[in-house]
């Protein structure tokens, strides 16, 4: 699973380095791959947040590629991937059916700082729109995530292997595994320099 999420992050030139992936479980997670952006952002454009998208569902295609089955390891993704999809579509203007307006406005307690209440302030008809773009989006990230994954099988097991001997592998061991040296891996976009630098 965290194979998946890692592998997907490496061929997609638009995703945050990769930090370090562990097995170790952490609260309610049972393992994480931590990435780090390269610098800080404030807006993030679609073809970044299409990134992120397939980064989430790396892990579920990773296991059902290796497993073809499921189980409840990518709960936390899926739902992560779903609300994000969901704000493309209703917040951001990203999606070219409904496009450029909002949905869904919420009321935040003033006190306590957090939704509590959130207005259906469009038709049934626009629901079932929404509906179909957001799984739109997760579909589309879901197929980029196969398409790596399945292309290269082989480093997906040797990350798994990595992980199950070490439980801990940092940015460099990550590079290693998967031969980054031999240039099968694009190398991430750097920041445009600003003038300042």
């Amino acid at each position: 699973h965290e194979g998946g999420h890692t592998l997907v992050a490496k061929f997609l030139p638009k995703a945050d380095p990769i930090h370090k992936v562990t097995i170790i479980p952490r609260g309610m997670a049972l393992g994480i791959t931590q990435s780090l952006p390269v610098d800080e952002r404030h807006t993030h454009s679609k073809e970044y947040l299409e990134t992120v998208l397939a980064v989430l569902m790396g892990g579920r295609v990773a296991e059902l590629v290796v497993f073809d089955q499921l189980d409840t390891g990518a709960g936390n993704d899926l739902e992560r991937a779903t609300r994000l999809a969901r704000k493309m579509v209703c917040n951001w203007g990203m999606s070219d059916k409904v496009g450029p307006v909002t949905f869904g406005k919420t009321e935040e307690h003033i006190f306590l700082g957090r939704e509590i209440q959130q207005h259906k302030d469009y038709s049934e008809a626009t629901a079932v729109t929404i509906d179909s773009e957001v799984r739109s989006f997760i579909d589309k990230a879901e197929a980029t995530a196969r398409e790596i994954i399945e292309k290269h099988s082989d480093k997906l097991h040797d990350l798994a292997k990595a992980l199950l001997e070490r439980e801990i592998i940092d940015s460099r061991e990550v590079d290693e595994i998967i031969g980054r040296a031999s240039g099968d891996v694009e190398e991430k976009e750097k920041p445009a320099p600003t003038p300042e630098s």
